[in-house]
């Protein structure tokens, strides 16, 4: 049976130029620490966001105001190892050097040799590399301050 694309799956919300203002007016509301916001439906009836759906709100409305599209996807969802090349800008087979070095934890799916890596992983390796990439740039920037030979 073949497994369709998760990401392909996913809810994309591409921000359109009349959504920008509307979102920033939004995402303004992050500033102010707000924590629960009332929904009002069209029959009147309100219905108070937990401060979870906030989070996520003010969130995506700052990404959105700023021209940038928001994509939603569950931390326990599933990935193949081509779709955590995707979200990375990385090859599937260097995606898999990563699984295999230990580097980027993945199960076997029941009966198979395929991998699969859960997203929350990817997300964390991804801080990592961040993480990383920062510090060798401060030493990098350390080292051509104290005007050190390399």
């Amino acid at each position: 049976m073949a497994r369709s694309s998760v990401l392909g799956n996913a809810l994309r919300v591409e921000p359109r130029p009349d959504d920008r203002e509307s979102a920033a007016a939004v995402s303004r509301i992050a500033a102010a620490e707000v924590s629960a916001l009332v929904l009002r439906l069209a029959d009147g009836q309100e219905i108070t966001l937990p401060a979870s759906l906030v989070k996520i709100l003010l969130a995506s409305a700052g990404e959105l105001s700023e021209g940038h599209a928001v994509t939603i996807l569950a931390s326990e969802v599933m990935l193949t190892p081509a779709e955590v090349g995707e979200l990375l800008g990385l090859s599937r087979p260097f995606v898999v050097h990563l699984i295999e070095g230990g580097e980027l934890p993945a199960e076997h799916l029941p009966g198979s040799r395929h991998r699969v890596v859960r997203l929350s992983d990817v997300l964390e390796f991804q801080a990592r590399r961040e993480r990383r990439r920062t510090g060798r740039r401060r030493v990098a920037e350390a080292v051509d301050e104290a005007d050190l030979p390399y």
